[in-house]
């Protein structure tokens, strides 16, 4: 048997702890022949054999993300300007006024998600009469988490908000003295004023949205992932919004696998959303390329509570349990797999018994489910998971929102948020992932960063204990197999198993902690197949596809900003006693208004960081 593909030459770290380290790998039709030695591998290389030397480049399994919302992400990728890891306000305001200069009526300049002010020299957000002096005319939509949104007056006008305008349900549209929206949105408790704000924004075309999606992907490659579980979201429609993304997969033209939840659309109605796509969807529909995953990450609309550490912890309504229930016992009769985003124990508690009770009258009997997030589950809740037969899918939100956890409830409790050590202790499945694109960066690097360094992007450390670098890889790979039921068949550098494996810019192992961020992929193989290549491998990768529309932000700012220099990737940590700025001084701030309306003030805790 000859091989399609070898790659030898490199420094293979398996994720196989019964084989961990290679140096050359064969595969045919799509998999892992041989994994050992180079001669091993070149026994099996023929006339048609592909082979390409790796130059003693550091290898790993193909990164999967276990919760990033890339069907959503990629309809609208080509609209949305990158802030992750720019390094300055100032640098961030030139790009937004370059892109306002270049885009089009009616168009709008959107910065969403992957970014704080923390990242920042300035250490602090954007005003928004910086936003109307960059932008004038072109509406700017700037999403700061899930707590806010800055609009310029441009947005405001298109948006509709006026002074006569009212406060919808959960959300503030903050006024002036005179009543006078000022621009700032602000989320209290849910997100949902920022995404329906967001959503009234113009929508690219079709073919556009294919192009989008195909401009994303690339860039999740170039980081090194090459399979991502699909959590759904708030405005993602079945089956509509899943056309572009069915399209491609017909076409032969996915880079990345996906492994797609359900995620209901309907308040009041779930259990009908959920009864009609259970009889018209079947359980794990499709191929390793697009396959269906079950339901979630929103079940039912009183069961989410959203994390927004800017604000007080919000309480579920007394009617969660009696809407949970019949969806959660209607998706085990049916065997359907599902996952539920949980971000406080209070709420783990309480869905918890909804489990335990359905599981009482319906066995779980080993059907895969499992909390989204979890950042402050007790140890007592984790043994609950377990006995359910659950899993914890966490993700790298602490390193956004870190500092805000950190005001509320205090450097100690942030120690072990989320806690994964004890989590793995219990035995409990852990898969890794970013929960792109709206609140997190989708750069896996910046989420492997922060579970080895135990450090937010801004700096601050949070703990001293990260896990070994090791044990993050296996939970970006191999663990997250699991919550998609493909263990065994992918996150490995094992023979039988789906050959996706990266060549990285350098070792993971062993660079220095900061280094971690910037590191990227040379060469990226899904399915045996070269998606991604750069540097010395650049020609041996696929052309890249032109952006449309020309205007695009990606076309000048393709993807997560990279360093130029070693002196641009150095990063600025706070040496006082640091803690985030008063958010109620900030909204003061951002609102124009007098700070003595608001509690708190800046620099309340002579925080080194605004001596710039």
């Amino acid at each position: 048997m000859n091989a399609d593909l070898i790659l030898f030459n490199g420094q293979f770290h398996t994720v196989d702890r019964e084989n961990p380290l290679a140096s050359a790998v064969a595969i045919t039709n799509g998999r892992f022949v041989t994994v050992g030695t180079d001669a091993e591998a070149m026994a099996l290389r023929g006339s048609g054999t592909q082979v390409i030397d790796l130059k003693g480049r550091c290898v790993i399994p193909g990164l999967n993300d276990s919760h990033l919302h890339l069907i959503r992400g990629g309809l609208n990728y080509n609209l949305e300007l990158r802030w992750e890891g720019v390094p300055s306000l100032a640098d961030a305001l030139r790009m937004l006024k370059d892109q306002a200069d270049r885009t089009p009526t009616p168009q709008w300049v959107r910065v969403v998600g992957g970014w704080n002010e923390f990242q920042f020299a300035e250490k602090r957000m954007p005003t928004l009469e910086e936003l109307n002096q960059a932008a004038p005319d072109t509406p700017v939509f700037v999403l700061h988490l899930y707590d806010r949104a800055l609009l310029n007056r441009a947005a405001l006008r298109v948006a509709g908000y006026t002074r006569n305008t009212p406060n919808p349900p959960g959300g503030e549209i903050v006024r002036d003295a005179n009543g006078d929206p000022t621009g700032m949105l602000v989320a209290r408790p849910n997100a949902m004023i920022l995404y329906s704000t967001l959503a009234k924004g113009p929508k690219l075309p079709l073919e556009y949205q294919v192009n989008s999606t195909r401009q994303f992907m690339r860039e999740l490659n170039r980081l090194g992932l090459t399979s991502v579980i699909d959590a759904g979201g708030g405005f993602q429609n079945y089956p509509d919004d899943y056309q572009v993304i069915e399209q491609l997969a017909k076409d032969q033209q996915l880079t990345i696998r996906i492994a797609y939840n359900l995620f209901t659309q309907k308040p009041k109605e779930e259990l009908t959303d959920f009864k009609n796509w259970t009889s018209s969807v079947t359980l794990h529909q499709g191929d390793d390329y697009l396959r269906h995953n079950g339901a979630g990450e929103m079940l039912v609309f009183s069961a989410a509570d959203f994390e927004d550490f800017l604000e007080p912890r919000p309480d579920l309504p007394q009617t969660m349990e009696q809407e949970l229930e019949p969806v959660v016992r209607h998706l085990v009769e049916q065997r359907w797999p599902f996952r539920l985003h949980a971000t406080y124990n209070e709420s783990i508690s309480r869905m918890l018994d909804v489990f335990e009770k359905v599981n009482r009258d319906i066995p779980f009997n080993g059907l895969p489910w499992f909390f989204d997030h979890a950042e402050t589950i007790t140890p007592q809740n984790i043994e609950r998971v377990r006995a359910l037969g659950g899993g914890i899918a966490i993700q790298d939100r602490m390193a956004f929102q870190g500092e805000y956890f950190v005001e509320r409830y205090g450097a100690k409790a942030a120690e072990a948020t989320p806690p994964i050590k004890r989590m793995l202790a219990e035995g409990v499945p852990v898969g890794a992932g970013t929960d792109a694109t709206r609140v997190s960066s989708y750069n896996p690097w910046t989420s492997l960063y922060w579970m080895v360094s135990g450090r937010t992007v801004g700096g601050m450390e949070l703990h001293s204990d990260g896990l070994s670098r090791q044990t993050a890889l296996e939970l970006f790979t191999h663990g997250s197999a699991w919550f998609s039921s493909e263990q065994g068949k992918k996150g490995q550098i094992k023979v039988g198993q789906l050959a996706d494996v990266v060549a990285l810019t350098a070792d993971f192992f062993s660079v220095e902690e900061e280094a971690i961020k910037w590191i990227e992929s040379v060469l990226t193989v899904v399915g045996g197949k070269v998606v991604y290549a750069a540097g010395d491998f650049e020609k041996l990768g696929p052309a890249s596809v032109p952006v449309l529309p020309d205007w695009s932000p990606v076309v000048k700012v393709p993807g997560h900003w990279r360093p130029t220099s070693p002196m641009q990737a150095q990063v600025h940590h706070c040496s006082g006693p640091c803690r985030v700025h008063s958010h109620s001084h900030e909204r003061a701030r951002l609102s124009n208004a007098p700070v003595s309306d608001f509690a708190g003030f800046w620099g309340a805790f002579g925080c080194s960081c605004f001596a710039f």
